[in-house]
């Protein structure tokens, strides 16, 4: 197993913000997966998402997501330094909660509320 987690959904209770929102923050575009038959939801995959190699996530929304600042936290990756994305966060629409913050060895860490009310984190090496 090359990694515990193979995929994650981030809700949105307003999805074409919630893209604008993490478009700007990751700075990369949004890639729109059409709906399936059948089903009330929008899915959108995140900037560097390779769907033959890694983890990936998405912004979904429908009746079945709901935006949270409990449970899981989600760690997006911060590339070389999670000061770049971070530093982007607030004018998004978003609040940083936690700055960044050394964790020793295991490189560093920030959390924020995006424009849809989910707390997700940073994690960088630097």
């Amino acid at each position: 197993m090359a990694n515990v987690i193979n995929w994650f959904e981030i809700p949105a209770k307003d999805f074409d913000r919630a893209c604008k929102f993490y478009s700007e923050v990751l700075n990369g575009p949004i890639e729109m997966m059409e709906p399936l038959e059948g089903f009330d939801e929008r899915m959108g995959f995140l900037p560097g998402f390779d769907k033959s190699n890694g983890v990936g996530g998405a912004i979904c929304w429908g009746e079945h997501y709901v935006p949270s600042t409990t449970g899981s936290l989600v760690y997006l990756n911060g590339g070389d330094d999670l000061s770049v994305p971070l530093s982007r966060v607030e004018s998004a629409g978003g609040k940083v909660v936690l700055p960044k913050t050394a964790i020793g060895e295991n490189g560093f860490i920030a959390q924020f509320m995006d424009s849809e009310g989910n707390k997700v984190a940073f994690h960088s090496m630097a």
